[in-house]
């Protein structure tokens, strides 16, 4: 990364860094880059890709539709009802 793209990314991302701060981040990105470098080197065609290290496993409840509160019970806790629906003040004109 260039100084110039890093100052793009200053003013896109509203930061203000230092000029020191600025050679750090000019710094760590240039690492970064010769890690990727060095990891292209590597030979991977016979790797099984994969997104995760270990298998994962989804547990999901059975859904079933079902109605946990009654229509009555739940307007009972509503500051306010009219014609079986809370009653909420408006927002909008």
């Amino acid at each position: 990364m260039d100084r110039e793209t890093l100052l793009d990314l200053e003013h896109l991302n509203q930061l203000s860094l230092t000029p020191q701060e600025q050679d750090e981040m000019l710094a760590f990105f240039a690492a970064r880059e010769a890690d990727w470098e060095t990891l292209a080197q590597i030979d991977t065609e016979n790797v099984e890709r994969m997104v995760h290290v270990r298998p994962m496993v989804n547990v999901l409840r059975e859904d079933v539709a079902s109605q946990p509160f009654s229509r009555e019970d739940l307007l009972a806790q509503a500051p306010e009802s009219m014609d079986g629906y809370w009653q909420v003040p408006q927002i909008l004109q």
